[in-house]
């Protein structure tokens, strides 16, 4: 029996790219965005909170659209037909997806109206129509309508000398249906534009005896509309909004300057295609036929938004004075574990490699790492890649104020890090004005690693500091996204850190890699190795153990691998925040495979590898997900946490996270996912367990008298 079983999952390997064993990349993100949504349905997350997940929602399906409907509206306008490893073709993909976008934005609106809105009321939060105005709020808003919004607004007819207006990117304007009053003039509706200022704040806020009431700028405009348009009838007016294709294309081959080429390009981005068009559900017959027809979109292109338009916007109220009992109680990063009592950072990583847990441990530790390289006397060179970064970026000053303090400084800025693009241009210029040897990327990759190395002067001999990471160099998002980071100064990491950036800032390419795996040339061979290892000592009486977090997972290869070890008996836990193209729970194919993605109030963003290793137990961080993106397309990092001390606290880690039973989900072989069932058990939230416990370990320090 054991032979024939052997025998039937060799056979069933050569069929690991049967479209039934995968899931369409798309619909799988959908399901994700679905996530988000059940946490704003979720009554023990607090109002706001809930208010915060239906804005971030909003702004995915923004993204989704501009980037990926838009691609796959260019596949079939080119008559791509190629199908996708779910067997899917672009055309059946727009309509499984309209299908799916309809039902989440109807129930995100649902949500809003029925549930979210008359709790807000209950809190002394308001958001009123024009009609429930009183007399002396309509007063205020007229007035503010008279001295505020009239001087910004231009009004925009359209007719046979004035054609339908280029309205930007996610821009938010009223579609007006008009008739003259001089009928014998002109017998025909007319049709008019008016944009609503996005200088001017979305919710304006009007005065009431107790809490906070707003009013929509739109709905200030579409009630002053007569001022605009004299001489006409309103018949019909309604907000609308367009998502346009906002996905770049640069040829990188052919730009002479990537950097300008990019800059030009972004001025394309507002004017893209039309994708979606979104509009009030109020709208009528002829105003939705002479708006779709415009923008020559399908019917299934088109929302009815039975609420305010652009949710996003909704985070503006978020913050709002006096309401803390609605939010997150505020979490302290703590100092970290590897940290505690240490009062130099590179006197502390000259002793022990550091493990950094963010946001649970403050980011601080990064920031002082490049900071003090830049004010330190000994340090010679500090070279680092940007991704993204903040807004005000305390590692952007420090690396100026180390070219002032005569360090050589070199910065890899990614310009091509999508919707970033035009902050790390400016960024880049900046750094190059302050002396900074700055890189713009390499061609037809996104250089995607986190890491920084400083290169230290000590008792006659160079000494190398690395700082490796699963995210970016932000300060803002290490705040509230779920990362580790790794601090050595290994030889070994060291020489690995200095190859890799002879790599990418000239032609050298190194004779061999000591501990890191780079993308694209040499980790998707290096990760196929460890699973494969991983089948090769996998036995009935030790089975092998893969356990695998990320943040997307659709590699057809890695999948492949990954079912292949299913088969042979290896334990796989997959924890996968958003896309997964893997189907788990086939007989035959993935019986061994578990699939949960974790939504909470931290975004999971860290990428960490597990093997068993017949008990001689590794784990590796990266900056990469398994996607074929990421393994072919881009400059990616995987690097093994080597100290067994820290190995075991990234093991505990994941075990902690497994056993989450109030923000995991677990995934169907559908591709649909369910709250795990938890009988008779405790509730356990992971991202509750690592917030208490990097205060417990701070406490017991000062407890200690070690800090």
């Amino acid at each position: 029996m054991q032979e024939e079983k052997t025998k039937e999952y060799s056979e069933e390997q050569v069929s690991f790219n049967s479209h039934d064993y995968y899931i369409n990349r798309e619909l799988s993100w959908l399901e994700f965005n679905h996530r988000v949504l059940e946490e704003a349905l979720n009554s023990s997350n607090p109002l706001l909170e809930r208010i915060k997940f239906l804005s971030i929602m909003s702004s995915n399906l923004d993204e989704f659209f501009m980037v990926r409907v838009a691609g796959l509206q260019d596949q079939v306008e080119a008559g791509f037909r190629k199908k996708d490893a779910a067997g899917l073709a672009p055309l059946e993909q727009l309509q499984l997806i309209s299908q799916r976008v309809h039902r989440l934005v109807d129930d995100q609106y649902q949500e809003l109206n029925m549930q979210l809105l008359p709790e807000l009321q209950k809190e002394g939060i308001y958001f009123y129509s024009y009609h429930q105005l009183n007399k002396s709020q309509k007063a205020f808003v007229e007035e503010y309508f008279e001295h505020i919004v009239y001087p910004v607004l231009t009004p925009m007819a359209v007719d046979q000398s004035r054609p339908f207006p280029l309205l930007a990117n996610k821009s938010l304007n009223i579609a007006v249906l008009l008739e003259p009053e001089q009928t014998l003039i002109c017998k025909r509706l007319l049709f008019g534009v008016v944009q609503v200022p996005s200088v001017l704040p979305r919710f304006i806020s009007i005065p009431v005896e107790e809490g906070y009431a707003f009013l929509a700028l739109e709905e200030v405009i579409k009630n002053n509309l007569e001022v605009l348009f004299r001489g006409n009838k309103i018949i019909d007016a309604v907000a609308f909004r367009i998502t346009r294709n906002a996905d770049l294309s640069v040829d990188e081959e052919g730009a002479e300057d990537l950097l300008l080429a990019i800059e030009k390009e972004l001025q394309k981005r507002k004017w893209g295609a039309e994708v979606r068009l979104e509009v009030e559900s109020t709208v009528s017959t002829a105003l939705k036929q002479y708006l779709q027809e415009e923008m020559e979109l399908e019917d299934e292109d088109i929302y009815l938004i039975t609420g305010p338009l652009d949710l996003t916007t909704l985070m503006n109220i978020y913050d709002l004075k006096g309401y803390d009992h609605l939010r997150y109680k505020a979490m302290q990063p703590q100092i970290p574990e590897d940290l505690l009592g240490e009062k130099d950072i590179f006197e502390a990583i000259a002793k022990k490699d550091i493990l950094v847990h963010h946001p649970y441990e403050s980011f601080d530790c990064v920031v002082d790492f490049v900071t003090k390289a830049a004010q330190d006397s000994q340090v010679l060179a500090i070279k680092q890649t940007l991704y993204r970064v903040s807004g005000d970026s305390p590692i952007i000053r420090a690396l100026a104020e180390a070219v002032r303090n005569g360090k050589q400084v070199t910065v890899l800025v990614e310009l091509k890090a999508r919707f970033d693009e035009e902050k790390n241009i400016a960024w880049a210029k900046k750094l190059e004005k302050a002396g900074c040897h700055v890189i713009y990327g390499l061609v037809n990759l996104k250089t995607h690693s986190k890491i920084t190395l400083v290169v230290r002067q000590e008792e006659g001999r160079i000494r190398r500091y690395v700082h490796l990471g699963t995210g970016n160099y932000n300060d803002i998002t290490a705040s509230f996204y779920t990362d580790f980071g790794l601090f050595t100064a290994s030889e070994e990491f060291g020489a690995d850190a200095t190859d890799f950036y002879n790599e990418v800032t000239g032609y050298s390419m190194p004779s061999r890699w000591r501990q890191l795996a780079v993308a694209p040339t040499g980790m998707r061979k290096h990760l196929e190795d460890l699973i494969e290892r991983e089948i090769a000592i996998s036995t009935e009486e030790n089975p092998g153990h893969i356990i695998a977090k990320m943040n997307s997972l659709n590699d057809e290869r890695m999948i492949q691998c990954l079912y292949k070890a299913s088969c042979a008996g290896v334990k796989i836990d997959l924890i996968v925040r958003g896309i997964c193209c893997l189907r788990p729970a086939i007989e035959g194919v993935s019986e061994n495979i578990r699939v949960i993605s974790i939504v909470g109030r931290f975004l999971e963003h860290h990428r960490i590898f597990y093997f068993r290793n017949g008990g001689k137990e590794e784990a590796y961080l990266s900056s990469a997900d398994w996607m074929h993106r990421n393994l072919e397309r881009r400059v990616e990092l995987l690097f093994p946490v080597r100290d067994e001390k820290l190995r075991n606290r990234l093991k505990k880690s994941l075990d902690i996270m497994l056993a989450d039973n109030v923000k995991a989900r677990i995934m169907k072989a559908d591709g649909t996912y369910e709250k795990i069932a938890t009988p008779n058990q405790e509730p356990f939230e992971s991202q509750e367990y690592f917030m208490n416990h990097a205060t417990r370990k701070v406490a017991w320090a000062q407890d200690c008298g070690i800090i």
